[in-house]
């Protein structure tokens, strides 16, 4: 039986993939973690867990108190 990721790793892969898709543009701003966790119908702390992930990869910029935005560098490798 596989080992549950718990669903952070998920909405990582697909924001990801709506950002290299160009869903999400460089410099725009993302939704915020309210409006993500609806989306995906996870907890807040899931959709963190999952920004934190995408900052790791440079796909993503926080900015206290101004929301989350697509980084102008986006590197669209794996």
């Amino acid at each position: 039986m596989p080992i549950p990721t718990g669903g952070y790793r998920e909405v990582a892969e697909d924001l990801a993939a709506r950002i290299k898709s160009g869903e999400y543009v460089a410099g725009e701003r993302l939704p915020t973690y309210n409006e993500l966790a609806d989306l995906y119908d996870v907890s807040v702390t899931t959709v963190q867990r999952a920004i934190i992930v995408l900052q790791t990869r440079g796909l993503v910029v926080g900015l206290q108190g101004r929301g989350l935005w697509v980084a102008e560098d986006v590197r669209l490798d794996p």
